[in-house]
């Protein structure tokens, strides 16, 4: 199977470009961006992203640890989760342009937040994958998009026709955790064999969880020992 082409390949090259590829003002202060920043300006990145996150299950914590109480009790599906910070401003807005505006430019400036949260990277990347219906009305998978800047920093693999929708949904977005967890009932599925049994997978945002638990499921009986969560953030909202 031929894998995408991946276009933020060609963006590395054309650094001159950087005010047509990304904002040109903070998005939370509307300052001008330095030629040094990347999703906001440091006073606002200072002053939005005190948080710590639990590093099993991503939710803000009083105090960096490895697992919180609520993860020594109720285990989650993965191993460890890794996001930029919890959904609070000025992430939600450029997650949106993101994810529904096209602008898979923004993965650049994501993905070196996120690689720097991550201690020991999965040697292979698999992004959450779009039912091809869903993929031809949005134009790209943003997972995908994301997946392909990670790579570059982290220094690892994309696979990303191993795991497959075989389902289209309804959209998450909404729906109660039973809802969700229906919604998603056969929707994934595997091809091939486990690419390594360390792994990642790739996603925007993870709210309850039952997507990524539900591929943790699979992927489990196909053999993967570690399995890492790498997202741009977690919120547990419905």
């Amino acid at each position: 199977m031929i894998s995408a082409i991946n276009p933020l390949r060609f963006t590395r090259f054309l650094p001159h470009w950087r005010g047509k590829l990304l904002p040109f003002q903070c998005p939370v202060c509307h300052l001008s961006l330095g030629a040094t920043q990347t999703l906001c300006c440091n006073a606002c990145w200072d002053a939005h992203y005190q948080y710590s996150l639990c590093q099993c299950c991503g939710l803000p914590v009083t105090d960096p640890q490895a697992r919180c109480g609520a993860c020594l009790s109720h285990p989650p599906a993965w191993d460890h989760l890794f996001a930029i910070s919890a959904y609070y401003d000025p992430l939600p807005q450029l997650i949106h342009a993101f994810k529904y505006q096209q602008a898979f430019e923004l993965a650049l400036p994501f993905a070196q937040q996120l690689s720097e949260r991550i201690p020991r990277p999965a040697p292979v990347l698999l992004p959450v994958p779009l039912h091809w219906r869903r993929r031809w009305q949005r134009g790209f998978n943003q997972s995908l998009h994301l997946a392909w800047a990670l790579a570059d920093h982290l220094d690892t693999q994309v696979v990303d026709h191993y795991l497959v929708r075989n389902r289209h949904t309804a959209p998450q977005q909404g729906l109660s955790r039973q809802a969700r967890l229906s919604n998603l009932k056969n929707a994934f599925a595997i091809r091939g064999k486990l690419p390594n049994t360390h792994v990642a997978i790739v996603d925007d945002v993870v709210t309850t969880g039952q997507t990524v638990s539900q591929l943790c499921r699979l992927l489990r009986r196909a053999g993967a020992k570690t399995i890492d969560i790498y997202c741009l953030a977690r919120t547990d909202l419905p």
